[in-house]
């Protein structure tokens, strides 16, 4: 009989990884929340209008799922809003949340 080797309990550190950049289905999630809100319009009516579970529109919106690009496709065209647009608006805002979480950085100045 071999040796049993335990399954780790304790999570891996991912510190670095998160404590540096956000991550995209967050940001994706903000965004279509942020949109769908603009537009005063419910969950529910959101999810059927994409054909999709409200639970899964909620665990997209709040960063818990990956959403596929149908999908995103199909939630973007329930808001009216294109697909391009959304991923500029998340692009804008990763690019904003990875400079803050930088900081500054080196700048070389001209003498």
């Amino acid at each position: 009989m071999s040796d049993v080797i335990p399954f780790p309990t304790a999570p891996r550190d991912r510190t670095v990884k998160e404590a540096s950049e956000p991550k995209l289905r967050d940001v994706l999630g903000d965004v279509l929340r942020d949109e769908r809100r603009e537009q005063e319009r419910t969950l529910a009516e959101v999810a059927g209008a994409a054909a999709v579970s409200l639970p899964y529109l909620s665990e997209v919106e709040r960063g818990r799922k990956e959403v596929s690009s149908d999908l995103l496709d199909a939630i973007c065209g329930a808001l009216g809003i294109p697909l391009v647009e959304v991923l500029e608006r998340a692009a804008d805002r990763l690019r904003v949340e990875g400079r803050a979480q930088r900081g500054p950085g080196v700048q070389l100045l001209a003498a």
